[in-house]
């Protein structure tokens, strides 16, 4: 299961967030390090699903009227503040948890209602642009320190006749998520001293933002849009960075509304249907929130998930069925599961990911919507259903 991290100041709405994607009960307050362990839950990303190709939809517990929800880690980890890479506010502790995912959801108060130590401000009074580099320079300068406490053992290393770089960086860095390949790639970015004694403080430096960019990628959920200044939002969408304008506060209340039958709305929809059973306050406070979500197509929540499997991950979804005709399991279910894979990934891929017993016993693959076999080196498409056929 992929995971994905909230990160931030406190007060940004990183738990209200968690609470809204995956309905968990924790703590929401409006001071510091509400969050103090990690919260994690299960989510969802949102995608089409295949049955909106055929005349009935399946019925799969995580898809509503062709809207498929996969599941997905969510992250909650607590506020940083600055100096966190130092450990000012456990922050050696909070980045640590950041190791753990695959990606991340950087979510920053764009009302400027909270300051740089993510302490309650009047709206405006702090600069929403100053928190957008934030937490990946932390990461940045945490990632540096754990390089240079570590290098001493790489210049030891390199003095062997048969030392390689890539696999001593590799070893070092993997408790953080990288891959040998991704080392590789890196390293073919970087110009750096062939000799490990030659390196300085910009080499591993420049080394863990290139590792942390290609492990770690960030999405920015530009949170509190409801009640951000006009020009505050304006200039976080003008960024050359992934933005999307969220508000959490909106999303857990619509679905608790939707819960309680107030409302008719879906996860990542763009719209509301307002019920009868409101009373003139409700009504009100979700037609100023259908408001902003027309403006922004959304709360938000739903969108800064997807955008960070679909877009930055560039992750797809494909569904095995044992009946390539009726697009079913073997008891009859209808596209009963579905697995994110990254692009680029194989139907042998997909065996695999279904169970590593499937993979090691493939023989070949059959397309379900074409009804035609596909080879080993098919690249699968967002939403195709394939029938895998294997010796066990």
């Amino acid at each position: 299961m992929l995971s994905i991290a909230l990160a931030g100041k406190p007060n940004a709405g990183k738990s209200t967030f968690y609470t809204a994607a995956t309905m968990a009960d924790v703590d929401v307050a409006n001071y510091p390090f509400t969050t103090i362990d990690a919260n994690r839950g299960v989510s969802y990303v949102r995608t089409e699903c295949p049955c909106l190709e055929r005349e009935e939809r399946c019925n799969a517990d995580n898809c509503e009227d062709g809207k498929r929800y996969v599941p997905i880690e969510l992250i909650d980890v607590a506020g940083l503040v600055p100096g966190a890479h130092e450990g000012k506010g456990l922050g050696n502790q909070f980045l640590d948890e950041l190791t753990n995912a695959d990606v991340i959801v950087n979510v920053i108060d764009a009302s400027g209602g909270t300051n740089e130590k993510g302490e309650p401000v009047d709206i405006g009074e702090h600069d929403p642009l100053e928190d957008i580099d934030f937490v990946e320079e932390e990461m940045d300068l945490w990632l540096a320190g754990i390089v240079e406490r570590n290098w001493e053992s790489v210049e030891r290393k390199s003095r062997s006749p048969d030392f390689d770089i890539d696999d001593v960086l590799a070893d070092m860095l993997s408790g953080f998520g990288a891959s040998p390949k991704q080392i590789a790639v890196v390293l073919r970015e970087l110009d750096y001293p062939e000799d490990p004694i030659q390196w300085e403080d910009d080499h591993r430096e420049e080394l863990a933002r290139l590792v942390r960019e290609r492990t770690k990628p960030i999405v920015v959920a530009a949170n509190k849009i409801d009640v951000a200044p006009e020009e505050n939002v304006e200039k976080l969408l003008d960024l050359d960075k992934p933005v999307i304008p969220t508000t959490a506060e909106g999303e857990l209340a619509l679905r608790r509304a939707a819960d309680n039958g107030l409302v008719d709305y879906d996860p990542g929809d763009e719209t509301l249907a307002i019920g009868d059973d409101v009373n003139d306050a409700q009504r009100g406070a979700l037609e100023d929130l259908a408001e902003t979500m027309a403006e922004h197509g959304g709360t938000g929540v739903q969108g800064a998930l997807n955008y960070a499997v679909y877009d930055l991950l560039e992750h797809l979804t494909a569904y095995p069925v044992e009946d390539a005709a009726k697009w079913s399991d073997g008891s009859g279910n209808i596209l009963p599961d579905a697995f994110l894979l990254p692009d680029g990934s194989t139907p042998v891929d997909l065996a695999y990911a279904v169970h590593s017993d499937i993979g090691d016993g493939y023989l070949h693959a059959v397309n379900a919507k074409t009804n035609r076999e596909v080879g080993e080196e098919y690249e699968l498409e967002e939403g195709d259903v394939i029938k895998i056929v294997s010796t066990n």
